[in-house]
């Protein structure tokens, strides 16, 4: 969101000296001017000590007076005694009154004032409740919580340690709200796992036994290569012709099939980019241990958008040094899948045999992304029932092609697709696939996915990625608090705010 983005720019700004918090960003969790308490306090009053001096007003020359003595020596009681002098002052417009109060009682809560600490969590549930209200994060629940306690514990050891020094209210209010944090975060991973669950299928996160190629008995298969096109139909026509000429490469050649690479290595590559995903890495890879040629079962990934499941699809094909064709299924019709018969102007072979000849690979993987979104209407055929016959092992085997009017062997193509929720799929479908949940990243994971999220920023951008500085670790901090979790387009959208504060205090030097 642009909202966080701005926070996260000013956030940086603070802690490089460029800007001045204002109430309700403290309130919100920005560090202090310089990340510094007393900083910001002497900041803050020669600030606003400058503006009111202007007013030339004599009621306000008592608080003039608490602010010069404030900005030289930033203590409590310096503090409290403006706070004291506030209350003296008339009702006016003049003067933002409750602004500064509040902000001597953020001032006072982070010295280990007990009252000031309870009733600055007050504050920051108010902050909460209107966040509720207004669908926003409900980042202020952790820290309005998280502060409540702290205060309670900070009065009790006022009351037992008097003036004792070693208690910091904030670190222990930080504490709790990563606690509660924690807490509400796997509540909201356990509740979108059980929406994601079909409970009425149990082919989701199944472990039912895979089907092996159709095509495993073929000698050909065996030598590592497959005869996809063996003839043409109706070759003695012109268009038949003319379909022959286009697949005269093909016809009757067999067609390599994909060595099975170092599964480790294989793993090791997939683990670091998904470190979220390892055991879903184990699932899919662990079939291919002992195979010569690779061979994946049709699954259907599901996970909630920007999850990362389209990546990792893609990533695994290209660690798997297999050939593979991304398709997006919105609003995707039957002939898009199934190809279109020759006697059309239209006319064009179905999707897995292009693939076939674009990479001249006999076991290419088709990547449907999104397949819960192909188009359901029946005319003119549905896309749903042709995927039946391309998943299913004898049917593919001898699949006819309506553009090539002829046998194909399919049966070494792969079939992965992504899903966003597994409902909207067809029963028949899901019970050809082995369908897969994919998990949430989460904040935790931050270190191995930002610095590659920052890389592709920069490629974006047309630079070359070993410009771009390494995030430290006050950076990662900063992105681990900000990011919950979940989606990482979101988490990328941090980041560019995160770039975007680099420039911008670059070009101030």
């Amino acid at each position: 969101m642009a909202t966080d983005r701005h926070f996260l720019r000013r956030l940086m700004a603070a802690k490089s000296g460029t800007h001045l918090p204002s109430e309700e960003e403290l309130l919100r969790g920005m560090p202090f001017f310089k990340a510094a308490l007393s900083e910001d306090i002497c900041e803050y009053a020669v600030r606003l000590g400058r503006r009111i001096k202007q007013r030339r007003q004599k009621y306000l020359l008592p608080v003039i007076q608490r602010l010069d003595d404030l900005s030289r020596v930033p203590s409590d009681d310096r503090v409290i005694a403006l706070a004291e002098a506030l209350d003296q002052l008339p009702k006016t417009k003049a003067f933002p009154v409750e602004a500064c109060r509040l902000r001597c009682r953020i001032y006072l809560a982070f010295l280990g004032e007990p009252d000031a600490a309870f009733r600055l969590a007050g504050e920051m549930a108010r902050l909460a409740l209107y966040d509720v209200q207004h669908g926003r994060r409900h980042d202020m629940v952790s820290r309005s919580l998280g502060w409540a306690i702290a205060s309670t514990y900070l009065d009790e050891w006022k009351k037992h340690d008097g003036q004792g020094t070693s208690y910091r209210v904030d670190e222990d209010a930080s504490i709790h709200e990563h606690l509660f944090q924690l807490a509400f975060r796997a509540r909201l991973r356990k509740q979108a796992e059980d929406l994601q669950r079909d409970d009425r299928d149990p082919a989701v996160d199944s472990e039912r036994p895979l089907v092996e190629p159709p095509t495993r008995d073929d000698g050909s298969a065996l030598s590592g290569a497959v005869i996809v096109i063996d003839s043409i139909g109706n070759g003695s026509t012109s268009q038949g012709k003319r379909v022959a000429g286009e697949f005269a490469s093909l016809l009757n050649r067999p067609l390599p099939l994909s060595w099975v690479p170092d599964l480790a290595d294989v793993r090791s590559v997939l683990v670091e980019e998904f470190p979220y995903a390892e055991a879903l890495v184990n699932k899919v890879l662990n079939p291919l241990a002992g195979r010569r040629h690779v061979w994946i079962h049709p699954t259907i990934f599901v996970g909630p958008p920007g999850c990362g499941k389209s990546r990792f699809v893609r990533r695994l094909s290209e660690e798997l040094r297999v050939p593979y064709e991304m398709i997006s299924c919105g609003g995707m019709s039957d002939s898009a899948i199934g190809g279109a018969s020759r006697r059309w102007t239209s006319g064009e072979p179905s999707i897995p045999v292009m693939a076939v000849r674009r990479h001249e690979c006999a076991g290419p993987i088709i990547i449907l992304d999104e397949v819960e979104k192909v188009a359901t209407s029946r005319h003119n055929g549905n896309a749903h029932d042709v995927l039946l016959g391309l998943l299913e092992g004898e049917t593919a085997r001898r699949w006819h092609d309506p553009y090539i009017e002829a046998e194909c062997n399919l049966g070494f193509v792969m079939w992965l697709m992504t899903a966003n929720a597994v409902e909207p799929i067809p029963a028949v479908l899901r019970d050809r696939c082995r369908v897969l949940r994919f998990p949430l990243p989460g904040p935790e994971h931050v270190s191995a996915l930002a610095p590659r999220i920052l890389e592709g920023l920069y490629l974006e951008a047309g630079h070359d990625p070993r410009w771009a500085a390494p995030l430290d670790p006050v950076e990662l901090e900063v992105l681990a608090s900000a990011w919950s979790g979940g989606s990482i387009r979101s988490l990328k959208r941090f980041l560019e705010g995160l770039l975007e504060a680099r420039e911008q205090e670059r070009s101030r030097q």
